[in-house]
């Protein structure tokens, strides 16, 4: 797609790839190190990914999360999200998933992690 930024990304923002992904960096990070697992292939949904094309992303999501916990002691965790059509709050039509690392003490209290969607659902 040509209007795509995922599609027409410039090669110096590509951080790793593979045959079907790339790796970038987040241009708005939630914290240091997010990154962003994008098909090569346009495909708005995570859900319209070919067999091969999961297989592929979790090849490369474990082999992000090893690289950037080996680049940072301070990783003690991660969030991994997928914002999949616009009332999850998707905003580029391109399926990616955001692979975030966590340190301990980086929010108050973090318990429910992903729930936080939704604030009041978070804490249970």
């Amino acid at each position: 797609m040509t209007d795509c930024i995922f599609c027409n990304l410039e090669a110096s923002r590509i951080e790793d790839e593979n045959n079907l992904f790339l790796v970038i960096k987040d241009l708005y990070p939630v914290t240091e190190g997010h990154t962003l697992i994008i098909p090569k292939r346009h495909v708005p949904s995570f859900f319209e990914l070919f067999e091969e094309e999961q297989s592929s992303f979790l090849e490369m999501l474990h082999s992000q999360k090893e690289k950037l916990a080996s680049m940072d002691q301070t990783i003690t965790g991660f969030n991994v999200g997928i914002n999949d059509g616009e009332d999850a709050g998707q905003t580029v039509m391109h399926c990616h998933i955001h692979l975030i690392p966590r340190r301990n003490g980086d929010m108050e209290n973090p318990m429910g992690g992903v729930r936080g969607v939704i604030p009041e659902k978070q804490s249970y």
